[in-house]
């Protein structure tokens, strides 16, 4: 039995020959940066988030880090996000020179605690950045009721299609910004992200900030201090086919989790579903107390399995020395000891999640007993 953490490959071939004609396409128009592809994309997705616009970028840490800047955030400022997640959310924030200030998760969702958020505000915070981590999203009523004071950025790097009340995650906050890593739901053949919005004046001053500053009109004039982070035409285009397989393929990570949820034994606490949240499954996110023994008997028999994430960003060695400023984190350190993510990805099949399952209470009955 070999059975992959993740197989990338396989949702490549599943639409190779839309993907390879869209490359073609981009490839013989002679126009690789900033042309129809990208305008097409923002478009397109933006109408799938039910945004007013959308600005593609040159990954997810950049669209977090652009979105800060066009609220204006900098040295002095504090921006309240959590701990238990991908260090790029914290990396965005200190690189624009301000603050982060970690707080703890819910046990459940493993997202921002409301209130801890609301512990953690201070005169000086001036922005919040919710994690709808795995897939799942974060209480966004809650949220926004907490920080109406302040700019919200929603990070949606693993929501994509992820849906809160029946509205899509990213359009609750001021902005939201996603990443299309090839692993992700929505994932190109390298790098890319993208930030939407339905205030046009943010949408602006993030379109501003990606290209050195320059406007269409007074090109190779920087208006502000930008960056260079553009989405090209291949990304660009990649991502338009895969944007039209996007709720197929979170239709069949549910069916693959609900399965999981149905085969897992008792002793395994499963991914959760708050009501009124639809959950897209980036990641199948078990919880074990002898997390690194199951993970070591699971490989013994071929199953592949990660952890996100072992190392909290308030522990991590680059964070030691006064970047970041935490609050009470008990429930984002036990599931940094827990966690355990399975396999998931659409083209794994039902007997394969049926051999993970039976592979994990193999491992559980094989446990040595303390």
């Amino acid at each position: 039995m070999n059975i992959p953490f993740n197989e990338l490959r396989s949702n490549y071939l599943a639409q190779q020959q839309e993907i390879d004609a869209a490359v073609h396409h981009v490839l013989a128009s002679g126009w690789y940066i900033l042309g129809r592809e990208s305008a097409a994309f923002e478009a397109e997705f933006a109408a799938y988030c039910g945004a007013t616009g959308c600005v593609g970028v040159n990954s997810g840490t950049d669209a977090l880090y652009l979105a800060l800047r066009a609220c204006d955030i900098g040295p002095g400022d504090e921006v309240i996000t959590v701990a238990h997640t991908a260090v790029a959310t914290v990396a965005a924030i200190r690189m624009t020179g301000a603050t982060p200030v970690l707080v703890d998760i819910d046990p459940d969702t493993y997202t921002m605690a409301p209130a801890a958020l609301a512990a953690a505000l201070t005169p000086a915070t001036r922005a919040v950045i919710p994690v709808h981590l795995y897939g799942h999203p974060a209480d966004m009523d809650a949220i926004c009721a907490v920080a109406r004071e302040c700019f919200v950025i929603e990070d949606c790097a693993q929501a994509h299609g992820a849906r809160y009340k029946g509205q899509p995650v990213g359009s609750f906050g001021d902005l939201a910004c996603y990443s299309f890593y090839p692993t992700k739901n929505l994932g190109a053949l390298g790098d890319g992200g993208a930030v939407t919005s339905n205030d046009p004046e943010l949408l602006a001053k993030v379109r501003l900030l990606r290209e050195y500053g320059w406007t269409p009109n007074a090109r190779y004039v920087s208006q502000v201090e930008g960056v260079n982070s553009r989405l090209d035409e291949l990304q660009a285009a990649i991502l338009r086919v895969r944007l039209r397989h996007l709720d197929a393929d979170n239709a069949a990570r549910r069916r693959l989790a609900a399965l999981y949820n149905a085969l897992l034994p008792a002793a395994i606490k499963r991914p959760v579903e708050q009501p009124e949240s639809r959950h897209v499954y980036h990641l199948y996110v078990i919880q074990h107390a002898d997390r690194d023994g199951l993970r070591t008997r699971l490989a013994e028999q071929g199953i592949g399995a990660a952890i996100h994430y072992p190392v909290p960003v308030h522990l991590q060695p680059a964070y030691q020395a006064g970047q970041v400023r935490c609050h009470p984190l008990p429930v984002t350190e036990q599931a940094a000891r827990e966690v355990l993510s399975l396999p998931m990805y659409p083209a794994l099949t039902e007997a394969q999640v049926r051999m993970v399952a039976a592979a994990v209470t193999n491992a559980l009955t094989a446990a040595p007993h303390p």
